[in-house]
């Protein structure tokens, strides 16, 4: 036998020996669907818990935000004092918002005359403000309240670090309600 023939002959034995070697295993497509494991099924469930967490969230926020946006448009001489806490709040969205929830960004109400032309109707802001802009401050102070408690609350089930970041966000809203309303009178 030649060198070559004896090459030959001891390939197809390694191959004959592997193939032998790996009748018993399976491929994942052979063996059918795979049941998920318990902790699998339980990484699930702390997933769709938190982005169910996070979208709560964030959505309190945005209801805040457009709260903000609707005082503005009813009061613009307001903007001087509402403007700086219109902007944490749009941050505070979009923080809550990362990791998994996509935060759309609001902006405020187009003035009058960027709409003049678009529209003959004028459009009605989604959310009632008050005509008062002292009523419509204790308005938005009870909005801000409101979700600080609504973040406040999601504590108890957050992830540590999401649970330091609607901390944050909680307190902070109770600071815009003070400034809101109490805040003015100092």
């Amino acid at each position: 036998m030649t060198t070559t023939g004896r090459r030959a002959l001891l390939t197809a034995g390694v191959s004959a020996a592997a193939a032998a070697a790996l009748g018993g295993c399976t491929t994942a497509e052979d063996a059918g669907p795979r049941k998920p494991g318990a902790a699998e099924v339980e990484a699930e469930r702390v997933a769709r818990a938190e982005a169910a967490l996070r979208l709560r969230s964030v959505t309190a926020s945005r209801t805040l935000l457009e709260r903000y946006d609707a005082a503005l448009a009813a009061h613009p001489a307001l903007a001087p004092r509402l403007t700086p806490l219109r902007r944490s709040v749009a941050a505070h969205a979009e923080a809550l918002g990362e990791g998994g929830t996509t935060v759309r960004p609001a902006t405020a109400a187009p003035s009058p005359s960027a709409t003049a032309g678009a529209s003959a109707r004028p459009t009605p802001s989604p959310v009632p403000v008050a005509t008062d802009p002292r009523a419509a401050l204790r308005e938005l102070a009870a909005a801000e309240r409101t979700a600080s408690d609504a973040h406040t609350a999601a504590l108890v089930t957050a992830p540590p670090e999401y649970a330091r970041l609607l901390a944050s966000v909680a307190a902070a809203g109770a600071a815009h309600a003070y400034l809101l309303t109490e805040g003015a009178r100092a």
